[in-house]
């Protein structure tokens, strides 16, 4: 535990914090990785390069500061970022190389503001937070091995089926090289896969999540094809669409995430998604269908067009059950999408659709997709009273905010 003037210390330095955040976990970032480029191999390198994981990182410095006398009132927080870290294979060691450069950036972009007093707090507080994400990633670590069908690290699969869906997703499905059982997962979860690619010097980790229900023998992504490879957050997902063919070997660890349905409910549940937001998306509506027949749950996916909408026919096929409903919002729909009546909606998810078309008193909100969507959905549920604990969301990438 931290005594009272070393908390007094960290308290005082949340206004700085806020101001210089992000300078200091660019700086962070800058440092480490000069230091330790074998880092690489774990961190994702989009987000780098596009400040995400500098925001995202800054934001939990910020929280870590605002509650360092109260640490589990960001518990959740400290969760999520956990599934993360064991999905990738950050372990205990990395933590002290992280302090250390966190306080050399805290030092480099603070000057003489940042006194030998403050340092030392900060040291003492980053320990304190740092055995508490060692804690609770032991624990996720044991549990990914141990449970049925698990396993630790990353383990070959090999992609039985390759899918197009629509222009830009395609499915692929995996099943376990060595044949054997694979751990279960609860819909809205994710798995990480490790890619080496020829001519990079550096492997590249991403997180997709698993668009299908649990309980099969393979693992089902979904993968939206970034525009460009120029970029790093086109280099993974333009190797898998143009790369990587059936029977090829992938490296995979274990489900995780945060993000998850609660099956244990039977209330009404509205699932929103907009473009590959749906993946997630798709493994909760096959989980009420398959686990929990009877639950009423509406699907709404936004999409710009059929030529880009993926999985429409797997809803469309689900929407003869009388308890569930599915609409598809286009914004820029073709000619053919017209005279096809490929869409029930022109234009965007509103907050007076929502009112006039979905059961709002008692049902649970889930919603994925592009940040400015997400910031809608949120919006308008809040504008329609929905409380915060029935609003459940996922970020693809580093977390955000969507009060912002």
């Amino acid at each position: 535990m931290l005594d009272q003037k070393t908390i007094d210390i960290i308290k005082s330095t949340v206004p700085v914090l806020e101001k210089h955040g992000e300078t200091i976990t660019t700086r962070f970032y800058q440092l480490m990785f000069g230091n330790h480029p074998e880092l690489l191999n774990i961190f994702n390198h989009a987000n780098q390069k596009q400040g995400r994981q500098q925001k995202a990182l800054a934001g939990t410095v910020y929280a870590a500061a605002m509650y360092i006398d109260n640490l589990a009132a960001i518990l959740p927080v400290v969760k999520q970022i956990a599934h993360k870290h064991r999905s990738l294979g950050i372990k205990p060691e990395h933590y002290p190389i992280v302090g250390k450069h966190l306080l050399m950036a805290i030092k480099d972009v603070l000057g003489d503001a940042a006194t030998d007093e403050i340092i030392d707090a900060w040291a003492q507080a980053y320990n304190l937070i740092a055995d508490a994400f060692i804690s609770v990633e032991a624990e996720m670590y044991d549990e990914a091995a141990h449970q049925q069908g698990g396993w630790s690290g990353f383990r070959n699969f090999v992609v039985d089926r390759k899918v197009i869906e629509s222009d830009v997703i395609t499915s692929f499905y995996l099943k376990p090289e060595d044949q054997r059982e694979i751990a279960g997962f609860i819909p809205g979860q994710y798995i990480s896969i490790k890619l080496e690619i020829d001519g990079e010097k550096f492997t590249h980790i991403r997180q997709y999540s698993l668009s299908d229900a649990p309980g099969k023998d393979y693992y089902r992504i979904s993968v939206k094809k970034e525009a460009g490879t120029a970029n790093p957050d086109g280099m993974v997902s333009n190797y898998l669409h143009d790369k990587v063919s059936e029977g090829d070997i992938l490296k995979v660890s274990a489900p995780a995430g945060d993000f998850i349905l609660d099956t244990q409910k039977t209330t009404p549940v509205v699932l929103l998604s907009g473009g590959v937001g749906l993946t997630p998306m798709m493994s909760m509506l096959k989980t009420v269908v398959e686990a929990q027949p009877g639950r009423q749950v509406t699907f709404v996916h936004a999409a710009a067009n059929s030529n880009v909408h993926a999985l429409g026919d797997e809803v469309k096929g689900l929407s003869n059950l009388d308890y569930v409903k599915s609409y598809v919002f286009y914004d820029t729909p073709t000619e053919e999408d017209r005279l096809n009546n490929r869409f029930d909606v022109e234009g965007y998810v509103t907050r007076e659709w929502l009112k006039e078309n979905v059961l709002i008193e008692e049902a649970d909100f889930y919603f994925c997709g592009p940040v400015p969507f997400m910031k809608a959905i949120n919006r308008s549920l809040k504008e329609l009273g929905v409380n915060e604990s029935r609003i459940h969301f996922e970020f693809f990438g580093p977390m955000g905010n969507l009060e912002e």
